[in-house]
């Protein structure tokens, strides 16, 4: 049994006795709307309609990954720039890459409105399944990425967003079964790439106990839609960071690989 699985099992007894051991007494809509961020659909943002139909994995992810968008750090915080920000990512990774879509599963502005990014994304979390990104080069397989807005190699993010992401992260984690201190990496964890920026990655053990907390106080039921011993080639690889990686808007270091199925 994988040390990842067994974390599982104790984080399920956990969660049953807080609930004076409910088991099963949670519906799958009612873990996704407990503790549910405000999400803005596709539609909300007015979406293009992906190149093909976006793969839905039947089963949940085992990580989610943090990144940033190496975009300018902007003093808009409005909802109607959140919106044109995933607009303007969609078009990058569609008529740049040649991708179906968008690559991530959610966005976060620096104003803290969270964005759906892929197509179904939203659906495939209710649902508890896996829709299948191009974020993490040869992980989009088992990760669910969440973009954040800005370029954090010299700068903290604001807490706005940071709040956005924490409750993000502690929604995933209610929904999907995902311990937080091992849930919870940065692109780096599996890419050689500075993403998702030095001061967001310092970031990330604040994160994790940020989620944690919110776990524990919301008395969640974590539920569990895949067991099974996570394979090595999931586990978070740590390559190098490049000293030097090349900036360009929206690259935020490798998001498809010759192990991932096309995009």
């Amino acid at each position: 049994m994988g040390r990842r699985t067994m974390l599982r099992g104790s984080a399920l007894a956990a969660g049953g006795a807080l609930l004076g051991g409910a088991v099963g007494a949670l519906t799958m809509d009612a873990a996704f709307a407990a503790g549910a961020p405000k999400v803005y659909s596709r539609s909300d943002w007015r979406a293009r309609s992906p190149k093909v139909a976006i793969q839905v994995l039947d089963r949940a992810p085992t990580h989610i990954v943090v990144h940033h968008t190496a975009t300018s750090n902007t003093s808009d915080t409005s909802k109607s720039h959140a919106a044109a920000l995933s607009r303007a990512i969609q078009r990058h990774h569609m008529d740049t890459n040649g991708w179906s879509d968008t690559g991530q599963q959610l966005t976060i502005s620096r104003g803290g409105h969270v964005m759906e990014g892929r197509d179904r994304s939203l659906a495939a979390i209710r649902d508890g399944r896996h829709v299948l990104g191009a974020h993490t080069a040869n992980h989009n397989s088992h990760t669910i990425g969440i973009e954040n807005e800005g370029l954090y190699t010299s700068e903290e993010p604001p807490e706005v967003l940071f709040d956005a992401l924490a409750d993000t992260c502690a929604w995933l984690c209610s929904v999907y079964g995902l311990d937080p201190s091992e849930a919870i990496v940065g692109h780096r964890d599996y890419n050689a790439t500075a993403c998702p920026g030095d001061e967001l990655y310092a970031m990330l053990p604040r994160l994790r106990r940020k989620v944690r907390y919110r776990l524990d106080g919301a008395l969640i039921r974590l539920s569990y839609f895949e067991r099974r011993v996570v394979a090595p080639e999931e586990l978070p690889g740590y390559p190098p960071v490049p000293e030097e990686e090349r900036r360009a808007l929206f690259y935020h270091g490798p998001a498809w690989g010759r192990g991932d199925v096309p995009s």
